[in-house]
């Protein structure tokens, strides 16, 4: 065993303090990573504050990590040493079932293994990239291949597959008019990766002050939502939706802005149910609603080899270690434009 130091939430009432913990040695089919940088998820915030119920104490949030491989198995054959690497949401799954095989290890139908809070239905914990350093399965580590500006790669460990994904699977692309609604971390990834796929994009937003931002990411258009001449003007031109609010909305106004057959694509994950959609609005038009749920490893990689075709890195403000409780605070006021990415050079100084 190795110690490792990183940053902890011991309950869900307490702020994120210095925490040491073991990770293993490297074994076989391993990899070590010395984590340069970690992006700030908002499911590390509801994880350490316990919001689904399900965390495991002590938790060391981070999955959108960037690093330095430091030490390879004896059997790892696409890494060495000094190679820059990427781990995201998972780090293992069953390997065996249907999902898996086909590569969609996320819908792991024995639940995969998330880089921080253990197995999805129990098991032994696993901590996060909150910390100096990482010991990965090969098969679970991602190639990066984009050179400069590592802290802005690392959101696309999980907000660039989680958007590129259902864009993906959807085959958005020339001649398709695609809707992204809200400019948060996952929509303004949204909007760079649906141009650079060739789409025409619209840009749903409830605030007039992220226009400009929005033109400036790649937007072709910008609706405010809560205007209903606007919303009504879009009604039946949009052939996909990427829906990243991860708060309770009225999904109705964004289904009537389908096409037939348009599919409206949910990846936000508020803490309350969404109210339930008019039926009508699905069925008199052949519309779908769907969700969708990060990316399997090959899917992850392909989306970094795109994005680093393309020159797409995510917006970001990069903190210390020691202002990640702050960070969390303004998360939660809509204060960041767009990823927080913690410089894990700072944990020492932090600590």
């Amino acid at each position: 065993m190795s110690l490792a130091h990183g940053y902890a939430a011991r309950s869900a009432d307490q702020a994120l303090a210095p925490f040491a913990f073991d990770r293993r040695e490297p074994g076989p089919h391993d990899v070590g990573i010395d984590i340069l940088y970690c992006g700030v998820c908002h499911s590390d915030l509801h994880t350490a504050r316990n919001e689904w119920q399900n965390t495991l104490y002590p938790s060391v949030p981070g999955h959108e990590i960037v690093g330095r491989v430091r030490a390879v198995g004896s059997a790892v054959s696409g890494f060495k040493v000094g190679d820059i690497a990427g781990v995201g949401c998972m780090v293992d799954s069953c390997r065996t079932c249907g999902s898996c095989r086909e590569g969609e290890e996320q819908y792991c139908e024995s639940g995969f293994t998330g880089t921080y809070n253990g197995p999805m239905f129990g098991g032994e914990n696993t901590y996060g990239g909150y910390s100096d350093h990482i010991v990965v399965d090969e098969k679970y580590v991602l190639r990066i291949r984009h050179t400069g500006n590592l802290a802005a790669v690392a959101p696309l460990l999980c907000a660039g597959i989680t958007t590129y994904s259902p864009l993906a699977h959807w085959k958005v692309g020339p001649g398709q008019k695609v809707g992204v609604v809200g400019l948060g971390g996952l929509g303004h990834m949204g909007v760079k990766i649906a141009k650079a796929m060739g789409a025409a994009v619209v840009l749903f937003t409830t605030s007039e002050g992220k226009r400009a931002d929005a033109l400036r990411l790649g937007a072709d258009e910008v609706v405010i939502s809560k205007d209903p001449g606007q919303m009504a003007a879009q009604a039946n031109s949009l052939d996909f939706i990427l829906d990243t609010v991860a708060a309770r909305h009225d999904l109705d106004p964004f289904l009537n802005a389908l096409r037939r057959d348009g599919a409206m694509v949910l990846v936000g994950a508020p803490e309350h149910a969404h109210p339930s959609p008019t039926v009508f609005n699905l069925i008199l038009k052949r519309r779908t609603l769907a969700g969708s749920l990060i990316g399997g490893i090959r899917q992850t990689q392909e989306m970094l080899d795109f994005c680093a075709h393309h020159g797409i890195v995510s917006d970001i403000e990069t903190i210390r270690m020691d202002q990640i409780n702050q960070a969390y605070e303004r998360m939660l006021k809509g204060d960041v434009r767009y990823r927080f990415v913690i410089d894990m050079a700072t944990l020492d100084q932090a600590a």
